[in-house]
């Protein structure tokens, strides 16, 4: 029998009350959330083996892969180069929509359920498909303020290299501007790097709420953009951990390290593989000489692997989800009053 909206008690959580409750609600709820997500991960797997196919066959005949000699053609293979950058940014900006599509999709499963309503996964499979045009309306927003992001944590490092290459270029022949040089340049990388993993996790922070946003409320797409930005933000309780970004961050942590040592488990007879058959991982010849008929079934239990698990980063963002609702918005009040019993009156 399905548990009534009165009966589920909704309240402020700790972080750690979140992710034990989420937790319990994805094994009690494992089956539906793994037939959801696996249809999202199969598709996820066959977009990065067509990358791998195509990237075999650009880098194989790059000058200095196997395929040409070294040096010859430099404009073909600048021409090849961009290719491999643009197929690479073409599937990060997909990997990234569809884990959206597959987190607004489980987050209208859970949250319904999380309330104590009745719902089904196709609900939230029909949810997805309704909200498709502006969930990628949304999506690239969010893509056009990251670039933004991204070019100002990445100015600093940039701005460092860009002296190291002038010294390089001022300095030649002497050995203090060549030193100075590759200092710079070092310094310049590691700066550069650490603003570019900076612009990746307040992309996945900043964004953490949008789907469960775009799964439960009839918003247009700029609406579910700062939408998802005004729970975020500010504070919800005193101390460091009442911030909402920081709450984000502590649970976004967790959930991450999880799924990576699962995906490192569930990935070792796919790496057994390439070496056995492939010997060296950077050459692009004998990774494509490894026999499919071996790679292709250990990749797919990985996929299987990872799609028992990976349901629970969506629970953790739909259950903090309806806990910002419950404290910046009073929810829990809110269906106390629309539940409450009409009062009798008295003959």
């Amino acid at each position: 029998m399905t548990p009534s909206p009165t009966s589920v008690e909704l309240r402020p959580l700790a972080i750690g009350e979140i992710i034990d409750r989420a937790a319990t609600f994805w094994r009690a709820h494992l089956k539906p959330l793994f037939v959801l997500v696996l249809g999202f991960d199969l598709l996820n797997y066959i977009a990065v083996k067509a990358f791998t196919v195509a990237m075999t066959r650009t880098v194989g005949v790059l000058p200095g892969f196997g395929g040409a000699p070294a040096g010859t053609d430099p404009t073909q293979a600048l021409a090849q180069s961009g290719l491999v950058l643009g197929l690479m940014v073409g599937l990060y900006v997909f990997l990234v929509w569809n884990f959206w599509v597959a987190t607004t999709a489980a987050a209208r499963y859970v949250i319904p359920a999380r309330l104590g309503e009745p719902v089904r996964p196709s609900e939230g499979l029909r949810r997805a498909v309704s909200r498709l045009s502006t969930l990628t309306a949304t999506y690239l927003l969010s893509i056009a303020w990251a670039a933004g992001v991204t070019l100002l944590l990445c100015l600093p490092g940039s701005l460092v290299m860009g002296l190291g290459v002038v010294a390089a270029v001022t300095g030649r022949g002497t050995g203090g501007g060549t030193v100075l040089s590759i200092a710079l340049i070092i310094i310049g990388a590691i700066v550069l790097g650490v603003g570019a993993l900076a612009a990746v996790l307040w992309y996945f922070l900043r964004f953490m709420l949008l789907p469960p946003v775009l799964a439960m409320e009839d918003v247009g797409a700029w609406a579910a953009f700062k939408r998802s930005g005004a729970l975020l933000k500010g504070r919800v309780e005193p101390g460091f951990f009442g911030r909402g970004t920081v709450r984000a961050m502590v649970l976004s942590t967790v959930v991450g390290g999880i799924l990576i040592a699962v995906s490192l488990v569930s990935g070792l007879p796919a790496w057994i593989v390439r070496l056995a058959y492939g010997g060296n991982l950077l050459d692009p010849a004998a990774q494509a000489a490894i026999p499919q008929a071996l790679l292709v079934p250990a990749e797919l239990l990985q996929v299987v692997g990872q799609s028992f698990f990976t349901p629970l980063s969506f629970v953790v963002s739909a259950f903090f989800y309806v806990d910002m609702r419950v404290r910046r918005e009073g929810l829990d009040l809110e269906r106390r009053i629309a539940t409450a019993e009409p009062a009798t009156p008295s003959p």
